[in-house]
């Protein structure tokens, strides 16, 4: 590290902190696995560790010795012995394991019996239900067929297939030959699933046909002759029947049913690999530009996973996960690993709002969820419709609710507490694709305080950088990673020589990863995310994030959804401060701009009231609900909509059109 970003922290102490909603439990060191984890690291260590605080401090100051440790707790199986856990801590670069040889897909499979391991449920078809027993027999039967199709080390398989079981199998197949998996969501359109096939050449590829979402029939047989006219090196693709299985073969002709693919069944003998060795791709959001193809290698997603679902959500075999998500987001990812610790996975496919926002909180009862996730906006929406889900559901399963996508407000915070359990941990997590894991979140040992994420996340040394590279504590900085962690990336697709990798995460502090968020941490550990630096909000110098001002203003009753952009006037000026508001109830622009104006005087500051206020009929959101800045900036300042953005990769493209007319009169 330079000698600048060594340098003393600077402190702001009158930052005002959220109440606390959830203290640490007295009993936490011997009811959880973090409490037994850190009596083990307080004998590594040879001294105490009496609080989180402590253990975090370890886990990042004996990097080598912390790995080893989860790698024995929580049952790393080695085919190989690595020589040493952290041989180099250089970024990039870092040298992880060496010598040691392992397999992802062994570790979720490790575990048998007649216990639940998926559940699949889905607004398509019938619901599915796998145990133990069977999803290892599922597995068994696809690596035999896979392997029967030339699949094996260097191939590459991609799914084009919902959250459900057989794309669990499919994944867990393909790791276990040693093949390369990617998988994209149905919604996405052709043009979006090409732009990131195209870059990892797939050998085979598993379709569907279509998908039912709510009461609408979703035909994909379109996008899917697409997607392969535009694979030229395609050799097989695997048809997997679910809107219409009578039609399905007629409308995707000459592909290789999903049931003659699983028709012989070979025990599973699974390919020891390096720690790097490639388990899967995820591709980045691709919304400004070709989505980055983020390599990503067996050992280092089984031991980050492994850290995550056990010393952070406390999750063992007697648990059932359940995260909404779609298999194009990492969310997805994560909740496969929850297999890992031998705990049901529960996956859902379909519209969350169908036939109404409690739908959800009907499946985490009915499935007996203990691990509930959901994305930040969901929780918001549900806010918004005054939901009391605890009122009309049996959801004392829950102990962990996860949130992530977005900041959630300390308003969010509360309604959880008010509206769906008072006992339980609340975990907004904040991490990314790029390491398919966290940075900082919660954990059993930590309290929750509203509007807070508790703390940094065990083995990550996460930091806020001023622009000269200090540490600063209690006031806004770059979200930076100061030592390396297992689950960064292998690289990127096509990237020989890393010059892309290298350019997107430590072009501006030499050796530091720079994330591309704002961060706001304690004296404690806790800390705040402000929203993308990139999104950066610049009034008279000061720099301001994009999350307060959702915190405030999508929090009105007369507010939908809101999205917020800082236009420069390119000769050092103030520049204009624009908000574009989805209006909840039928209001007059000039009321609403009042309206907003003293909510945001108030309760932030005169320089959060933007200069101008347009009513639009929609935000422009990731499939995974994320909003867009960044590329609406874009389209304000003249560039066209198809170049600022991908459209296929958003939940609702056409609002792009509004903000396309209002450019004009804006520029």
């Amino acid at each position: 590290m330079s000698s600048a970003n060594s340098a003393s922290s600077s402190t702001h102490d009158d930052v005002s902190r959220g109440e606390v909603l959830r203290e640490v439990a007295a009993d936490v060191r011997t009811t959880s696995l973090i409490g037994a984890f850190a009596d083990a690291a307080e004998r590594v260590a040879g001294r105490p560790l009496p609080d989180y605080q402590a253990l975090w401090k370890w886990s990042v100051e004996d990097l080598d010795a912390f790995w080893r440790l989860v790698c024995e707790q929580l049952g790393v199986r080695w085919h190989d012995q690595p020589r040493a856990y952290l041989e180099s801590a250089q970024m990039p670069g870092t040298e992880w394991c060496p010598g040691g040889t392992l397999n992802y897909a062994e570790h979720c499979l490790q575990h048998t019996g007649d216990r639940t391991a998926i559940v699949s449920l889905s607004q398509s078809r019938e619901d599915i239900s796998l145990t133990r027993d069977e999803l290892l027999e599922e597995v068994e039967r696809c690596a035999t067929g896979l392997r029967a199709l030339g699949v094996g080390k260097g191939s590459t398989v991609a799914g084009y297939v919902p959250n459900i079981a057989e794309a669990i199998v499919a994944f867990l197949a393909t790791a276990a030959l040693g093949a390369t998996w990617a998988s994209c969501a149905p919604e996405f359109g052709a043009r979006s699933v090409i732009d990131r096939l195209t870059q990892l050449a797939p050998d085979v590829l598993i379709v569907i046909d279509g998908y039912r979402y709510g009461r609408k029939q979703v035909d994909r047989s379109e996008e899917v002759r697409a997607i392969r006219a535009a694979l030229p090196d395609l050799r097989h693709t695997v048809l997997l029947p679910y809107l219409d299985p009578d039609r399905a073969a007629a409308r995707i002709p000459d592909a290789l049913p999903w049931a003659t693919l699983l028709a012989e069944r070979q025990p599973l003998q699974v390919e020891a690999v390096p720690f790097a060795h490639p388990l899967y791709v995820l591709f980045s959001s691709g919304t400004t530009g070709l989505p980055k193809p983020i390599v990503h290698g067996h050992g280092g997603i089984t031991l980050e996973h492994l850290k995550v679902i056990a010393l952070a959500l406390d999750l063992d075999e007697d648990d059932v996960y359940f995260w909404f998500s779609t298999t194009g987001w990492m969310v997805w990812n994560l909740q496969v690993s929850a297999l890992l610790r031998g705990a049901a996975v529960v996956c859902f496919d379909g519209d969350l709002s169908f036939p109404d926002m409690s739908e959800l909180w009907r499946v985490a009862e009915a499935t007996g969820a203990t691990i509930f996730g959901a994305s930040a906006p969901f929780l918001i929406g549900c806010r918004k419709a005054r939901l009391v889900p605890k009122d009309g559901h049996d959801l004392s399963r829950i102990r962990t609710l996860l949130s992530s996508g977005s900041p959630l407000s300390a308003d969010g915070y509360r309604w959880v507490y008010d509206a769906v359990g008072s006992d339980l941990v609340l975990n907004s997590i904040s991490g990314g694709t790029d390491v398919c894991s966290a940075f900082v979140g919660c954990s059993p040992m930590q309290p929750v305080r509203a509007g807070e994420l508790s703390g940094r996340v065990l083995g990550v040394r996460v930091d806020a950088f001023d622009e000269q590279g200090q540490v600063v504590i209690g006031e806004k900085g770059e979200l930076v990673i100061t030592t390396p962690m297992p689950s960064m990336p292998v690289g990127f697709l096509g990237d020989a020589d890393g010059s892309r990798y290298r350019a997107a995460y430590f072009d501006v502090y030499p050796g530091v990863w720079r994330h591309g968020d704002w961060i706001t941490f304690f004296a404690d550990g806790a800390c705040v995310i402000s929203g993308r630096s990139d999104a950066t909000l610049n009034r008279g110098g000061v720099r301001l994030g994009t999350a307060e001002f959702y915190a405030v203003v999508d929090d009105m009753p007369e507010v939908a959804d809101s999205l917020v952009v800082h236009l420069e006037d390119g000769e050092g000026g103030p520049g204009r401060l624009l908000l574009f508001v989805v209006a909840a109830v039928d209001i007059d622009e000039d009321a609403l701009r009042g309206l907003v104006a003293r909510e945001l005087r108030s309760r932030l500051s005169p320089r959060h009231v933007p200069d101008e206020l347009y009513l639009v009929p929609g935000v422009p959101r990731t499939l995974s609900g994320k909003k867009l800045e960044v590329p609406v900036k874009r389209i304000l300042t003249g560039t066209p909509a198809d170049e600022a953005a991908s459209k296929g990769a958003l939940a609702n493209p056409e609002v792009l059109d509004a903000y396309v007319e209002l450019a004009a009169s804006i520029r």
